[in-house]
C-alpha cells in the first residue's frame, strides 16, 4: 500500500494557496464589530431578549462546526477514497469548536435569563421541576459543557492534526490512526451533542420533553452542514482552487448527500410530531401548541416549505447537482431556513404570540458569522487545501460520478 501511496501523489499537482482577499476580511470583521456592538446595546435594553438571541445563534454556528467534524469522522471511518480531496474543508468548518467553548462561557452569563430551572423559588413551587434538580442545576450544567467541548476539542485536535502532520511527513500511519479516533468521535458525539441539545434548547421549556429531540437537531446539523460544505467547495471551484484536485464530481456528491439529508430531516421531524400528537400528552402537547400561535404558525409551515420541499425539487435534477450557482442558492435556501428552525426552537419561550426579528437577533448573528467566516479561512490560509499525501488521493483525482 504504501507503494501505491507514492505511485498515486507523485504526480499530484499542487493544490494552491488560498489567501481571503482584503474584501472578506473587511466583511467578518465588520459583522464582528457591529455585532458586539449590537449585543451589547441589546444586554442594556432587553437583556432576556438577547440572551435568546445569543442562544439561536451560538447553537447554529456551533452545529455547523460539529457538522463538519462529523464529516470528516465518517469519511475516515467508512476508508472513503473519492472524498479526499474534499476532506480539508470540512476540516475548515471544524475549526470553530474550539471558539464554541469560549462562547459556551459566555452563554453562562445569561443562563438565569433563559432557564427557569435555574431560578430557586420557580423549582421550590414546581414538584415536576424539583424532580429534575438532580440533573438540570447550575454545577451539573456546567460540568456537562466542559466535558463535552473537552472532548471535542481533543478529538477535532488529534483527527485534523494527523491530516495536518501527514501533508508534511506522508507516513499512512496517520490514515490508520484516524479510523479509530473517528470511531472513538462517533460515539462520544452521538451521546454528548444529543445531551448538549437537550441542555441547551430542550431545557428551555422544562417540563416539555422529547425522545427524538437529539436526533431532531442531529438531523438539522448534518444537513445544514452538508449546505456549508457544499458552498465552500462551489467557491473553490468558481476560484479555481485546487484544480486538477477537486472536480464538479466532488460537488455532485456532496449535493447529493445534502438533498438526501434533506429528506431525512423532514422524516424526522414528521416522526417526532407525529409521535406527539398521536400519544396526545399534555405534557407533550405543549410544544407544538405554542408554536401554531400568532405568528409562529407562519414560521412553522416555513419549515415545512422551505427546509423540505422546496430544496428537495429543486435538487432533483442531475443537472442542478451539477450546477455550482443552482447548488449554492439552494444550500443558502437551507442554512437560513436552518437558522430559522433554531429559531423556533428557541423563541417561544421568550414570547409566545408572534416570531420577532430585529437588531437585536442581527446582533449576536453577526457576530458569530464573522468569528466562523474568519476561523475558516484562517485555517485554509494556513493549509494546504487538499490532503496532499493521503494514500487515497489518486482515487479521489480518478473520482466521476455516473448518476
Amino acid at each position: 500500500m504504501a507503494t501505491n501511496a507514492t505511485v498515486h501523489t507523485s504526480a499530484v499537482p499542487a493544490p494552491g494557496v488560498y489567501a481571503p482577499s482584503m474584501r472578506t476580511k473587511t466583511l467578518y470583521a465588520v459583522f464582528m464589530f457591529i455585532g458586539v456592538l449590537l449585543f451589547a446595546l441589546g444586554l442594556a435594553k432587553d437583556p432576556t431578549r438577547t440572551w435568546h438571541s445569543y442562544l439561536t445563534s451560538y447553537f447554529f454556528f456551533t452545529s455547523l462546526a460539529l457538522g463538519g467534524l462529523f464529516f470528516t469522522a465518517i469519511q475516515h471511518v467508512t476508508k472513503a477514497g473519492w472524498s479526499v480531496n474534499i476532506r480539508r474543508f470540512s476540516e475548515a468548518l471544524a475549526s470553530f469548536i474550539p471558539y464554541a467553548a469560549v462562547g459556551a462561557a459566555v452563554l453562562m452569563f445569561g443562563a438565569k435569563d433563559l432557564y427557569i430551572w435555574l431560578d430557586h423559588d420557580t423549582v421550590a413551587n414546581d414538584a415536576m421541576l424539583a424532580g429534575k434538580a438532580a440533573y438540570l442545576n447550575m454545577g451539573f450544567f456546567v460540568l456537562r459543557l466542559v466535558i463535552f467541548f473537552s472532548a471535542w476539542i481533543l478529538f477535532r485536535r488529534l483527527i485534523v492534526g494527523h491530516s495536518l502532520r501527514q501533508d508534511h511527513d506522508g507516513q499512512e500511519s496517520h490514515t490508520l490512526k484516524n479510523v479509530g479516533l473517528s470511531i472513538g468521535f462517533l460515539l462520544v458525539f452521538a451521546l454528548s451533542y444529543s445531551l448538549f441539545s437537550v441542555d441547551t434548547l430542550m431545557s428551555l421549556q422544562p417540563h416539555w420533553y422529547s425522545t427524538m429531540w437529539g436526533v431532531y437537531c442531529f438531523a438539522g446539523l448534518f444537513q445544514s452542514s452538508l449546505a456549508a460544505l457544499v458552498i465552500l467547495i462551489g467557491y473553490m471551484l468558481r476560484k479555481g482552487y485546487a484544480r486538477g484536485l477537486v472536480s464538479i464530481d466532488h460537488h455532485h456528491d456532496v449535493a447529493k448527500f445534502m438533498k438526501a439529508f434533506t429528506v431525512f430531516y423532514a422524516y424526522i421531524g414528521f416522526s417526532q410530531f407525529l409521535l406527539i400528537w398521536y400519544a396526545n400528552l399534555p405534557e407533550e402537547t405543549i410544544f407544538y401548541l405554542s408554536r401554531t400561535q400568532g405568528g409562529w404558525m407562519a414560521a412553522t409551515f416555513s419549515l415545512l416549505v422551505f427546509k423540505f420541499a422546496v430544496p428537495f425539487l429543486l435538487m432533483l435534477p442531475r443537472a442542478a447537482k451539477r450546477s455550482i450557482t443552482h447548488s449554492t442558492l439552494v444550500a443558502c435556501l437551507i442554512l437560513v431556513m436552518q437558522w430559522v428552525d433554531v429559531h423556533w426552537m428557541v423563541y417561544p419561550n421568550y414570547n409566545a404570540e408572534q416570531w420577532l426579528f430585529s437588531w437585536y437577533e442581527i446582533g449576536p448573528l453577526l457576530l458569530f458569522a464573522g468569528l466562523y467566516l474568519w476561523s475558516v479561512t484562517s485555517f485554509l490560509s494556513k493549509n494546504n487545501l487538499v490532503p496532499v499525501k493521503d494514500p487515497r488521493i489518486g482515487e479521489s483525482i480518478a473520482h466521476h460520478v455516473t448518476y
